[in-house]
């Protein structure tokens, strides 16, 4: 369960109806998509994940360093794979390798572990993808925020989604944060996801 009360908010919902002004309808199974800047058409939750909750919350590397709770080198937005010490990208390389990322081993696996993953809540599927994006794709389809959306409980599945706020066996004010109502800066991941179901 949250830690603290989670609530629709007025800067989530307006960063939901961004998103979904520029989506499109895909030919089949309902998912909508965006298309921006000469970029491939995208999910719109993987854009709404992205812009309003992996960036903010990553922040941006451009040199590799060391993530001390992860134990691991990252880069870019929290780019873990493949990364080593010494490694340089450009913002414009760590755009499209966080895209590609979250397209193919986020959101693809989660459309598979989750049935009808792409009619659910736009807000829901960003929030899943976000948390996916932070502690594992497998721990999201595993998880009982996964369980709950399967069985159309979304309320509850945003909730579910907050226990995702320990690292090194400890809760991490920072992600508590992450995963419930963000900062003054940020969007949290059940902020966003209630403000799309309610």
């Amino acid at each position: 369960m949250p830690i603290n009360p989670i609530r629709a908010s007025k800067r989530a919902k307006t960063a939901i109806a961004a998103i979904v002004a520029m989506a499109t309808a895909a030919s089949s199974g309902g998912a909508l998509y965006v298309t921006r800047n000469g970029e491939q058409p995208i999910p719109a939750s993987v854009a709404l994940a992205v812009d309003a909750l992996i960036i903010p919350w990553e922040g941006l590397v451009l040199h590799s360093h060391w993530d001390r709770y992860a134990r691991i080198w990252d880069i870019c937005y929290g780019e873990t794979k493949g990364i080593t010490k010494g490694m340089t990208r450009t913002k414009v390389e760590c755009r499209e390798m966080l895209m590609t990322r979250v397209v193919n081993d986020y959101y693809k696996p989660l459309t598979k572990c989750i049935a009808g993953f792409d009619s659910k809540p736009v807000s829901l599927q960003a929030s899943l993808i976000s948390g996916a994006y932070n502690f594992g794709v497998g721990a999201a389809c595993g998880s009982t925020a996964a369980r709950l959306t399967r069985g159309g409980k979304y309320r509850a599945a945003c909730e579910a989604q907050t226990a995702f706020n320990k690292a090194g066996g400890r809760v991490v004010n920072g992600l508590v944060k992450r995963r419930e109502m963000g900062d003054a800066q940020r969007i949290g991941e059940a902020e966003l996801c209630v403000s799309g179901i309610n």
